[in-house]
């Protein structure tokens, strides 16, 4: 099913000139949660998990697009999805170790579930395909929560990276004038 899904995706992208295309480690159903929730990840399910993102990497060859595989939190936001650490995308994805497969590296999700996100940038940059961001707690703009994202910023560059960094966050103020603010909020953070 995710291979199907994966080759239409594929398709899809190249037809509408969207080269990266965002995976989970699981299905994910109605708010959020995996559709078969896991507590324990088995040897057997890290190996089934690097040989099908082998094949993912291989269809997004063909297709000439990166798949970015996305860290997601279980504390707050996912509880029961497999591969969700940061630590975890970023292993099978230098496991595979393909240019069509990258890391999607979502700073809100890592916060929560792991912080130290200076190192983890870092430790990731060479294999970081796109970067997201909200703020903790409240998943809002940036500079309504605890991290300090001009200083992630500067290490983002200091580390290379210059792809995609996308807001993927609620507007603290839900109006049309705070969903401005909160772009503009975004857009001084990660001007460096």
């Amino acid at each position: 099913m995710l291979l199907k899904s994966a080759l239409e995706t594929a398709r899809v992208g190249k037809r509408l000139g969207v080269d990266r295309l965002n995976l989970h480690g699981t299905g994910l159903g109605e708010g959020g949660l995996p559709v078969e929730p896991v507590e324990v990840v088995t040897g057997d399910m890290w190996l089934r998990a690097e040989r099908t993102l082998r094949r993912i990497a291989e269809l997004g060859e063909r297709h000439d697009v990166t798949f970015v595989l996305e860290n997601l939190n279980t504390e707050v936001d996912h509880p029961g999805t497999p591969f969700a650490k940061a630590a975890d995308c970023l292993a099978l994805v230098q496991a595979v170790g393909s240019p069509a497969l990258k890391l999607n590296l979502d700073l809100y999700h890592a916060q929560i579930g792991e912080g130290n996100l200076a190192e983890l940038i870092r430790r990731a940059a060479p294999w970081i395909g796109e970067v997201q961001v909200a703020d903790v707690p409240g998943r809002c703009e940036p500079g309504t929560g605890e991290v300090s994202w001009p200083f992630l910023a500067r290490v983002l560059a200091d580390a290379g990276y210059d792809g995609t960094v996308a807001m993927e966050a609620f507007a603290s103020d839900p109006s049309v004038e705070g969903s401005d603010r909160a772009l503009d909020a975004f857009r001084a953070a990660f001007t460096v």
